[in-house]
């Protein structure tokens, strides 16, 4: 069974407060796959490309009016998204450890920036997006995976439990399609091609090591691109399916990998949905895959929509509460939904 056939969250998470949100993470999927959280309330350093700033290796951050810019040498910015994924880290140990978890085999997943989307990010010292650099995206690529490995090494020997890694990749579509805006209109970026996508995942990949996942909540992906690449699981919002996608689904399982598909609502709707509900949305994206339900009991997880940054505290819990039961119920016996 795949690490990844199961629940989880995508990483983000409503408010301010490590602790309660480790406890409220820990508690209800220390049985399938918890996770580190990422609070982008906390402001800058926070959110997702500010996380980077505490992963990177000999690349420091800074803030301009438009986001993140990479830095000559570490200052404020730098440190405090070190303290902030610091004290993140020590509340999900805390919880952990209260839990009686420490030591198990229970699995944990961090999340990060991938290589494009960071690129696509960050800006450069004149001002133009890292992605337009090919020797930048190289450097920042090589310094991310090298940073993201001694991340996992750090939490795994904390936890004493495996842990496995996700990229977040959520400009990957527009990058390949050549969607990114410029600076202006005279400075156009142009697409990435995709061997070379293909390349700078699997660096990291290879760097991490171990079990990694790719997630994108972004429409129109790349099916190819993550079909060539050595990603374990493909992480994404199933809201966003259209028949091409639901082929590179098909494909991707067919290659003996993973897919979370994000079923749960990412923020509260009218009426709570209930957990036969939300399995049934399940099947019915499994269902047009052309392989039987019971086939898929290893290879599908499930997750909220997206992030739950945007969410309430009480629909947060509950959506990842929904997710697990769900999952659990595909694969005790998917056959019964």
């Amino acid at each position: 069974m795949s690490v990844f056939a199961r629940a989880s969250g995508v990483g983000s998470w409503p408010g301010s407060r490590p602790r309660e949100a480790a406890e409220v993470v820990v508690g209800e999927l220390a049985g399938a796959l918890a996770h580190i959280v990422e609070l982008p309330a906390r402001g800058v350093g926070a959110d997702m490309l500010g996380r980077a700033g505490a992963l990177l290796i000999d690349v420091a951050i800074d803030t301009v009016p438009r986001g993140y810019r990479v830095a000559a040498r570490p200052g404020a910015i730098t440190r405090r998204a070190v303290s902030l994924l610091d004290e993140d880290m020590d509340a999900l140990e805390e919880a952990w450890e209260v839990a009686g978890l420490r030591g198990g085999d229970r699995v944990v997943k961090v999340q990060a920036p991938g290589p494009i989307t960071l690129a696509a990010g960050l800006e450069l010292a004149n001002g133009h997006r890292a992605i337009t650099d090919s020797g930048a995206v190289r450097d920042l690529a090589a310094s991310l995976a090298e940073g993201v490995a001694a991340h996992r090494a750090a939490l795994a020997r904390r936890l004493r439990t495996p842990v496995v890694v996700q990229f977040d990749e959520p400009s990957l579509p527009m990058a390949l399609g050549g969607r990114l805006t410029g600076v202006t209109a005279l400075s156009p970026v142009a697409p990435i091609d995709e061997a070379v996508a293909v390349g700078l995942l699997d660096a990291c990949v290879a760097t991490v090591g171990g079990e990694v996942l790719v997630h994108s909540c972004a429409p129109d992906l790349p099916w190819k691109v993550l079909q060539d690449s050595s990603f374990s699981a493909v992480s994404v919002d199933s809201s966003t399916l259209v028949a091409a996608d639901l082929d590179g689904v098909a494909a991707f399982v067919e290659s003996g990998r993973a897919v979370m598909l994000g079923v749960v609502p990412g923020s509260a709707p009218q009426r709570r949905p209930s957990t036969e509900e939300v399995a049934g949305a399940l099947v019915a994206v499994t269902d047009r895959l052309g392989f039987g339900r019971s086939a898929l009991r290893d290879r599908i997880g499930v997750t909220p929509a997206c992030g739950l940054a945007g969410a309430t505290p009480e629909w947060a819990r509950t959506a990842i509460e929904l997710a697990r039961t769900a999952a659990e119920a595909f694969a005790e016996d998917p056959d019964a939904i």
